[in-house]
């Protein structure tokens, strides 16, 4: 191949043909390390919105992004070691649940994790909000931990994938957010690069989700997982439901209540459904046994209590006052606790969970940028969810906050976020797909 030029790239994209996988590599590294412009970069990643990429191209752009920085290295771990990620919804607390679960049946969880941004949560927060737990460990802290007692859950580490921070900042700036093969390299490549040898992914469709159209979320998850395959990790996507929020608590400290509520064999049924599922599959790609075996794994391990130790073992290990989640009531509590009321009676028919999330971030429970701090105490418990029938003046949630202001603000967003309904609202499958594997 000749000199290869930027300007020879976009315009190759622009009229619609196939990028190779030298012309990607020089773009993404290129841009990376700052021999390409904004300005080409943003013309290329527009191109791309428009004409798309094949699968092909989509994989070496996975791999170009991956390799941008560090690539943990886990092959001193024994096993076959799944990761998991979901693509961001409202009270999505899975990582706390399904991780110990999986390490309790005896597959090593190795975990790289991110914070919350917008109406959706972050495990790191809320790990955080436990007095104690590090998230910033070494990585040969990280490798020694999961070697000892099977698991660690820590911060990403800013070298992960560099060249996916840099292209997202453009891709937010310029309308080229929402183009599917851009989507999924920029997920793929960071899981790739946390070094795993297979991945489940949460991709989540309706009113909380990125994806908010069911058809949009299946491609998305079929494109993931022909880059997942392609490059040999055996991958298996779940589209899920988001059209109500995952479990009954939104906010820090609320959802590792929740979660350890869960993991001692309590609370939605829903939620619980889920993590079972997710956490069945992340075992099945170990090969330790059949979706059916797996699944019977997993309820023996809630029901013995042996995920809750594991849990309880994690914090502990990892710096955090493991009393905190053997006595949740021992969290430190918001100053203001307010009952959202029903104005008048019927079925509930329908949740905008995105609005629920911007609720739960204006009481002090997210931020809009990563320099905002987060309020630990914060958040919504959910009272009342869609299809359950209320009466005027019934609680539909419980808010938690330290501000009179931010309550304002989050009560009437809240409050515009629930429909009412003569008759029951048909119930949405949670799991409306399941692809790989």
């Amino acid at each position: 191949m000749g000199l290869i030029r930027v300007y020879d790239i976009i315009a190759k994209k622009r009229e619609g043909e196939a990028l190779s996988k030298e012309e990607i590599e020089f773009a993404i590294d290129g841009y990376t390390n700052g021999h390409i412009p904004d300005f080409q970069m943003s013309a290329l990643l527009m191109a791309i919105c428009i004409r798309g990429m094949t699968d092909e191209e989509t994989a070496n752009l996975t791999m170009s992004m991956a390799s941008s920085g560090d690539i943990i290295n886990l092959q001193s771990i024994p096993g076959i070691k799944v990761d998991k990620h979901s693509t961001g919804g409202v009270g999505d607390k899975t990582t706390l649940i399904i991780t110990p679960i999986v390490a309790s049946c005896g597959v090593n969880v190795a975990k790289l994790s991110g914070r919350a941004l917008g109406h959706t949560g972050g495990t790191i927060d809320k790990l955080e909000s436990i007095t104690g737990y590090r998230t910033d460990i070494s990585q040969a802290e990280f490798i020694k931990l999961v070697k000892e007692i099977g698991i660690s859950v820590i911060g990403q580490s800013p070298h992960i994938a560099p060249a996916d921070k840099k292209i997202y900042s453009l891709r937010d700036q310029t309308a080229t957010v929402e183009s599917i093969p851009l989507i999924a390299s920029s997920i793929m490549s960071k899981k790739i690069a946390s070094g795993a040898d297979a991945i489940v992914l949460d991709v989540k469709t309706g009113s909380g989700a990125f994806m908010r159209e069911t058809d949009d979320a299946i491609m998305l998850a079929e494109k993931m997982v022909a880059i997942g395959d392609s490059v040999g990790r055996n991958t298996i996507a779940l589209v899920t439901d988001m059209n109500v929020p995952l479990g009954n608590a939104i906010g820090t400290s609320l959802e590792v209540i929740e979660a350890a509520e869960i993991l001692k064999g309590h609370g939605d049924e829903r939620l619980m459904n889920l993590c079972t599922s997710i956490s069945a599959n992340m075992l099945y790609l170990a090969k330790i046994g059949s979706i059916d075996e797996c699944h019977k794994m997993v309820e023996k391990s809630i029901h013995s209590g042996a995920a809750f130790d594991k849990l309880c073992q994690l914090v502990r290990a990892q710096g955090g006052d493991d009393s905190l989640i053997r006595n949740t009531d021992k969290f430190p509590k918001a100053g203001i606790i307010y009952r959202v009321k029903a104005e008048e009676s019927g079925y509930i028919s329908d949740m905008d969970t995105q609005k629920i999330g911007i609720s739960a971030l204006l009481l002090g429970a997210g931020r809009e940028s990563m320099e905002e701090q987060i309020d630990f105490t914060a958040g919504i418990i959910l009272n009342c969810r869609t299809g359950d029938y209320v009466k005027c003046g019934d609680v539909l949630a419980t808010l938690h906050t330290n501000s009179e202001d931010r309550l304002i603000k989050a009560k009437e967003v809240y409050m515009s976020a629930i429909k009412f309904s003569d008759e029951k609202p048909i119930e949405r499958d949670l799991i409306i797909k399941r692809i790989g594997g």
